[in-house]
């Protein structure tokens, strides 16, 4: 039972993990495994108001309180990693810059801010110098994730943002060595692991990916040839687990995508206790990560285990909030 990861917008200014956020992660450390919400690379890489970074010494800190208190508790964590590309605005850019992306287009929708919700912008395209420092910065912060004491990091890789830009033909049209095939797309995530591998070894790195993810304007013309070659090229890499958001079950194969990988495969997507059950006796996956669920029950583990009832999660209260709809959830003990 791993925890997926949430974003709940409870960051202190700077983004730097607050004291709420060590109790809300200690209080799930029952979890086989924690992700955590994304964090983000850098500056740039911002596209909420009040997600946690892992770029600043502070933050690197208040991490650092996270992992001490999940590991006296006997569990274990991984951050994720992200860089949301063109998912962002210009009022939350250093120096009100426009967002970037592989190619200048535009997603339909709009972008919650601390000024309230605006309509996303179009995005400024990377330039081929740039893209080496996007991958040192994914880089450093593998390193900042070992000096905050985490078991490992998840690239995120999935639901709209950069690496998943540049994944898709229908938000890349780039012509240089990262457009165009399904190899020079892939070639962003390609560097990106490597990179990060180099710093943590593959056992300590994982990747989160969603073939069939249709909203901001997502889309690729053939998502199971483009996602069963990433499932190839990433199985080179002995990682810790491929990570998939399984939507969309009708018109994407996830169990072709599981065998091309080969290595240990999280399925994500709506699970209960008796569908991940059931998923993991008919070997269709290694493992089940859970969201809302973990969110509105810290001890879910043990209420699957004897068969409790379930807290249901108070949506209003997913992102802000403080400790309400937070760290306030009853455990079985508690109810």
């Amino acid at each position: 039972m791993v925890m997926a990861p949430l974003t709940r917008s409870r960051a202190s200014e700077g983004d730097v993990p607050t004291d709420t956020m060590v109790e809300y992660y200690r209080q799930r450390a029952t979890a086989g495994l924690i992700i955590t919400e994304a964090s983000q690379i850098s500056p740039q890489a911002k596209g909420y108001p009040r997600t946690p970074g892992n770029y600043s010494d502070a933050q690197v800190e208040g991490w650092k309180k996270v992992t001490d208190a999940v590991h006296a508790e006997g569990g274990k964590i991984f951050l994720q990693i992200w860089h949301v590309g063109r998912l962002s605005h210009s009022s939350i850019q250093p120096n009100n810059d426009l967002p970037v992306a592989p190619s200048a287009i535009k997603a339909n929708g709009d972008i919650f801010t601390s000024e309230g919700l605006k309509q996303l912008e179009t995005p400024r395209a990377l330039t081929l110098e740039e893209i080496p420092g996007v991958v040192e910065q994914f880089k450093q912060a593998a390193v900042n994730a070992k000096r905050a004491g985490f078991d490992g990091v998840e690239i995120h890789a999935a639901n709209g943002y950069l690496i998943d830009q540049f994944l898709r033909n229908g938000s890349n049209t780039r012509t240089d060595a990262y457009g165009g095939s399904i190899e020079n797309r892939a070639r962003l995530l390609k560097e990106v692991v490597e990179a990060v591998v180099s710093v943590l070894g593959s056992a300590h790195v994982g990747v989160r990916l969603s073939p069939i993810f249709d909203a901001f304007s997502m889309s690729d013309s053939n998502p199971q040839a483009t996602f069963n070659y990433v499932a190839e090229m990433l199985s080179k890499y002995d990682l810790a687990y491929l990570h998939a958001l399984q939507l969309g079950k009708g018109e994407f194969d996830y169990i072709q995508l599981r065998k091309i990988y080969g290595g240990n495969y999280i399925a994500n997507g709506g699970y209960d206790a008796q569908r991940a059950e059931a998923a993991i006796v008919n070997g269709d996956t290694d493992l089940v990560s859970f969201g809302s669920l973990f969110l509105a029950n810290p001890d879910l583990p043990e209420r699957f285990s004897v068969g409790a009832p379930l807290n249901q999660p108070d949506r209003a209260t997913f992102y802000q909030g403080e400790e309400r709809g937070y760290t306030d959830y009853p455990t079985l003990d508690q109810s």
